[in-house]
Parts: C-alpha cells; structure tokens; sequence
C-alpha cells in the first residue's frame, strides 16, 4: 500500500500534470498558462499565511485553555501540505492544496485520517504498555516514583 502511494505521488501526478499543462496550454495558449500557475501559486502562498495563522492561533488557545491539541497539530499538517501543493506548479495539485486548506473540506481529510489511523495509535500505545517480548526495553513510570523534596535553605511554609 506504501509504495502504491509512492508510486502514485511520484510517477504518476507528475505525469497526468503535465499532461493536463500541456492541453491547457493548446487550448488558451502558452502564456496564459504560465500566468494561471503562476496566479496560482501566488495565491496558494497568500492562503498558506491566513489559514497557517489561524490553525497557529487555534494550536495556542487550546494549549492556554489546557487540553491537549491533537486537531489543532493535525489541521495545521493538513495547511502545511495544502500550502505545498497549492506552491507547486501544476493544476491537480492545486485543486488537491485547495482542498486541504480550506475549513470545511480539509474537516473531512481530518476525520478520514483520524478514522484510519486512530486505531493503529491507540495499539501502539496499548501495545508499548506490555512489551510481549521478555527482553525488551519497559519504560518506567517515572512520575509515580517521584518525590517533593523541600531543598534546606528555603524555610517550610
């Protein structure tokens, strides 16, 4: 499945952009194409920055309020790659970068990948707990084995 991805990222867009560059570029001509890629990655950049600051500003309120930002790293992963997409040159990857930056579309992506990886999380992390190998490394809880000690030259309340 990996290497199905790679391949499909690497080989495969790649081509099908140029190809669709190319029959752009016969159908409005050479520099109006280059004038869209070009429009488009300026704009892509302009809605990295807004979407960027505003998944930064949420990350931050919700760290102010206490609770842990697990949808708040994850949309701004999702802005990071939209925004990577959007600045390449090419037409799908733009409509797939405009899809990942804008709120509505990118909850989508969010939840298809909490849907497919949460499990995978919560048994790695079950599954760390209770090495089933007896020589493997066990990490200790060094929290519960920790004790207050008042250094001496502060006086005690």
């Amino acid at each position: 499945m990996f290497f199905l991805v790679l391949f499909l990222i690497f080989i495969v867009l790649p081509i099908a952009e140029i190809y669709l560059i190319v029959q752009v570029g016969e159908t409005v001509g050479v520099w109006w194409t280059l004038a869209i890629l070009i429009a488009d990655s300026i704009l892509g950049a302009v809605l990295l920055r807004g979407q960027g600051r505003a998944a930064w500003r949420r990350f931050n309120e919700t760290l102010a309020a206490g609770r842990p930002p697990a949808r708040e790293v994850l949309d701004g992963g999702l802005v990071i790659f939209g925004g990577a997409f959007l600045i390449t040159p090419g037409f799908i990857s733009d409509v797939i970068g405009l899809l990942l930056l804008f709120p509505p579309t990118r909850a989508l992506f969010r939840r298809i990948i909490v849907r497919r990886y949460a499990r995978r999380l919560v048994v790695s992390v079950a599954g760390r707990a209770v090495p089933s190998d007896p020589g493997a490394r066990r990490d200790y809880d060094v929290e519960g084995t920790a004790q207050e000690v008042d250094p001496p030259h502060l006086p005690t309340p």
